[in-house]
């Protein structure tokens, strides 16, 4: 397309847009899709009868009426009904726009100081679309107003199968964590501290585009986050740990001024009580400099609950243990800080640095009382545990950004490091009665742990003309950890002595070079990626327990990857991909150190853990505001946990171990609303997966589909008050050695915004009807378990955020300060 200059004259009033007819309902055969075979073929039948063609990629620059370059963002809307498609920022005066896939859409240009222009932008014979130069014009009143009918949708649902959930003016921002924003979006299932994508599994966390530790999690402000990213079939340019990837965006600032934030969070809970929690974000931009910091502060109280009953019902060796662990924790002073400083040279180079912080003083006790019936014995005990434990978790960014050519490729440089400590002074007392005679004993667990993470990475993206990306890179990470676990023992009042049963001396490091490329572009109209990514683990551990073990290894793994999609019509796209990961077993989960829970139960980690391997097969559809998919999933020594019989008769171990293999299916539909008055998004999964094991003494139950369902709606009444009602209910689980019964949610949230949207109040009730608990059964060996963990989820709260600040219009786009990674610390 020549160059030329488009004028606000060209540009269309979406009002003025007729809507076509609605698509025929197509054959019959199509929908039914009754099989996986047959939904491939035909798959692939529809690609190669596709009759239409679309634009694949749209570039161009912006200037003003004075011929300045602006800062600003563009947004792709459907030409159909100007729903939201994606968008990027124009940085000087270039913007690149890949994968639309459409004949004909809207493109919007939005900048402070000046008037929204809308082009409508159609394909005629070209995939590649070089816009020129659009010319923005100051919002003056005789300029003709350009009206959106709609707006940014809940959920948006991408080509490639990834979930994009909008935080920004959503009810999610009213969480007081990331981690609450993850269990509520849909999809993911939060679980004791750890994040699953349904009917794949656990995910890895990254930060704009950067992976980091589970510990981070605390540090992100909830105020700062834009949207996430649920990608369940992630390419060979993220790291091939974890099933599936969550991808947290943060907002970027591209005006001058000061911008700050401030944010009161009051919860109550008749389970554990009262917290507060206070936020407080500023970031100030001029000229080429832009600063961003935050400070968090936490206190209060929160609590766990687990009754756990353990039998062995045959006669020659019958117990029954009945076990309550009350976890009454007192948060002295959780502190989360950021400060990042960017420095952009020009409009194509920056270079950031940024410290990330959180510490977190926790006191309080935990309570546990047992009562153990034998064939012989009658007991019952007790123990208090008076807390005192101290996290801290520290990372240093580095980060440089260049813009290398006009089409917007790109070259990253990054290098990071951080470290989290853990130490605990805790006090134990045990009481103890054994068939009517009394015993009592204390014991002092001191610990403390240390986990060293470094990395660096070279990362480059070259854009070619008519849509094709070139993507390469390479990593390398090198991780220490090292813990002592002490423990000294006074029984009956006596004087402590050293115990080196519950002692352990730890040591583990690990190396990690990596390299990635990948290839993307459209034929036709089938857009493709195919990648591979290539990572050498070289690992070494020395542990105290058993008089002292050494283990070493080294090995290199290969993880290719593909992915299609195509538009067969402007309602109807399809897809497909396979992916390889790999999880490995973290650091904390290798080391064998004692957590003390009561006098017969410990958690301890197993240096024998060996990583689990995943190959991931997935087909989808997406048709007008509906979203299918189902995949297989083929797991090689996957990672389970299970209560393991101690040296002790009546004493149990909880440890993760390896199962020989697992076969995994799911299907999910999804179906999304997104009118003036109400946004909806509504999703039905179905889950089954067969564990297999001949390893262990274990009874593998028979397996049973697990269905989910997630449903988060909003209501706009009148633009006075946003309530919203957001329900999840989780099916039973029957796989492996778990029986896990079903739970449910149910969360009613109300927002109204005051003076012009500075001030805003939400008030909020979770967990309405107190069914979050996680309870169920399982066997192993000769001994039955059920438990039941109640969490502190069924609180009310109160939110009042302010926003306050001068801005203006300023030429450079202010990237996110640098983020980098972390990996497996928790």
């Amino acid at each position: 397309m020549a160059q030329s200059v488009h004028h606000l004259a060209e540009s269309y009033n979406l009002k003025d847009i007729v809507l076509p007819k609605k698509i025929k309902a197509r054959k019959k055969a199509i929908m039914k899709k009754s099989t996986t075979t047959y939904i491939t073929l035909l798959f692939c039948f529809l690609t190669l009868q596709a009759y239409s063609q679309n634009i694949a990629s749209i570039s161009g620059k912006v200037i003003n009426k004075a011929n300045e370059p602006n800062f600003g963002n563009v947004v792709v809307l459907s030409a159909i009904d100007t729903t939201f498609i994606k968008g990027t920022s124009f940085e000087d005066t270039t913007f690149f726009l890949t994968n639309i896939n459409t004949p004909s859409v809207l493109l919007k240009f939005s900048a402070l100081s000046f008037a929204d222009t809308i082009i409508k932008v159609v394909y005629k014979g070209q995939s590649h679309i070089d816009m020129g130069t659009v010319m923005m014009r100051l919002n003056e009143k005789e300029l003709a107003a350009v009206t959106v009918v709609s707006k940014v949708p809940l959920v948006n649902h991408t080509a490639n199968g990834t979930i994009e959930v909008n935080v920004a003016k959503t009810m999610l921002s009213a969480s007081s964590s990331v981690t609450e924003i993850l269990s509520k979006s849909p999809n993911v299932i939060e679980n004791n501290g750890q994040i699953s994508v349904f009917g794949k599994g656990e995910a890895l966390i990254f930060l704009n585009g950067r992976l980091i530790t589970n510990e981070r999690l605390s540090s992100i402000p909830v105020s700062q986050i834009l949207k996430i990213e649920i990608i369940p079939n992630p390419s060979s340019i993220y790291d091939a740990e974890g099933k599936a990837v969550i991808n947290i965006i943060t907002k970027t600032r591209g005006a001058e001024g000061i911008m700050g934030v401030v944010s009161q969070q009051i919860t109550y809970s008749d389970f554990a009580g009262i917290n507060a929690q206070s936020f407080f974000d500023l970031s100030y931009v001029k000229d080429k400099l832009s600063v961003i910091g935050n400070y968090s502060l936490l206190f209060g109280k929160s609590r766990e609950f687990l009754h756990t009953i353990r039998t062995r019902p045959a006669a020659d060796e019958y117990l029954k243990s009945d076990l309550t662990t009350d976890w009454r924790r007192q948060m002295n002073n959780y502190s989360n800080y950021g400060l990042g400083v960017q420095y952009n040279f020009d409009s194509k180079n920056n270079i950031s640095i940024s410290y990330n912080g959180s510490s977190e003083d926790m006191g309080g006790y935990t309570k546990s009382q047992n009562t153990i019936l034998t064939k012989t014995d009658n007991s019952f005990y007790t123990s208090n545990i008076d807390k005192d434990e101290l996290r801290t978790n520290n990372s240093v960014t580095l980060n440089y950004n260049r813009t290398v050519d006009s089409l917007g490729s790109t070259l990253f440089l990054g290098t990071q490091y951080s470290h989290f400590n853990l130490g605990i002074d805790d006090f134990i007392t045990e009481n103890r009665t054994v068939n009517s005679i009394d015993g009592s004993r204390h014991l002092k667990n001191d610990m403390d742990n240390g986990i060293s993470v470094s990395s660096s990475q070279l990362d480059l993206t070259k854009i070619l003309r008519g849509g094709q990306k070139l993507e390469m890179g390479t990593k390398f990470s090198y991780v220490t950890t090292k813990s002592a676990t002490n423990f000294h023992i006074a029984e009956n009042g006596n004087d402590y002595i050293f115990d080196k049963n519950l002692s352990n001396q730890f040591q583990y490091t690990e190396k990690i070079p990596a390299a990635y490329l990948s290839y993307s572009g459209v034929i036709n109209k089938i857009n493709y990626g195919i990648g591979v990514r290539g990572e050498l683990t070289d690992y070494k551990l020395n542990t105290s327990v058993g008089g002292g073990q050494a283990l070493l290894d080294t090995y290199f793994n290969i993880f290719p990857n593909f992915q299609l999609n195509t538009v067969i019509a402007k309602t109807f796209k399809l897809r497909a991909s396979y992916t390889s990961r790999i999880t490995r077993p973290r650091y904390q989960a290798l080391n064998p150190y004692v957590i003390y829970q009561d006098p017969f139960t410990t958690v301890e980690g197993n240096p024998n853990l060996i990583p689990e391997k995943v190959h991931a097969f997935e087909i989808g559809a997406n048709y007008h505001d509906y979203d299918f998919r189902m995949g297989y999933n083929y797991t090689i020594d996957p990672i389970n946990g299970a209560a393991l019989r101690g040296e002790n008769p009546n004493s149990y171990v909880l440890k993760a171990i390896n199962l020989e293999k697992g076969h995994s299916y799911f299907a999910s539909l999804t179906k999304t609303i997104n009118l003036k008055w109400w946004t909806s998004v509504t999703t039905f999964n179905l889950n089954y997966t067969n564990l297999i094991d001949k390893k262990y003494d274990f009874d593998i139950i028979k397996p049973e589909p697990q269905l989910y369902i997630y449903s988060s709606n909003t209501f706009n009444v009148k633009d006075i008050v946003k309530i919203q009602l957001l329900a999840w209910y989780l099916g039973r689980k029957k796989q492996g050695i778990y029986d896990e019964f079903n739970r449910n949610s149910v969360m009613l949230g109300i927002e109204k915004d005051f003076f012009k949207n500075k001030l805003k109040i939400r008030l909020l009730a979770n967990d309405i009807f107190k069914r979050t608990y996680a309870w169920g059964t399982y066997g192993v060996g000769k001994t039955d378990i059920y438990y039941n963990r109640t969490f502190n989820n069924a609180y009310f709260r109160f939110i009042a955020t302010w926003n306050f600040g001068k801005i203006k219009n300023s030429n450079f786009k202010i990237k996110s300060t640098g983020q980098s990674e972390n990996s497996r610390a928790n």
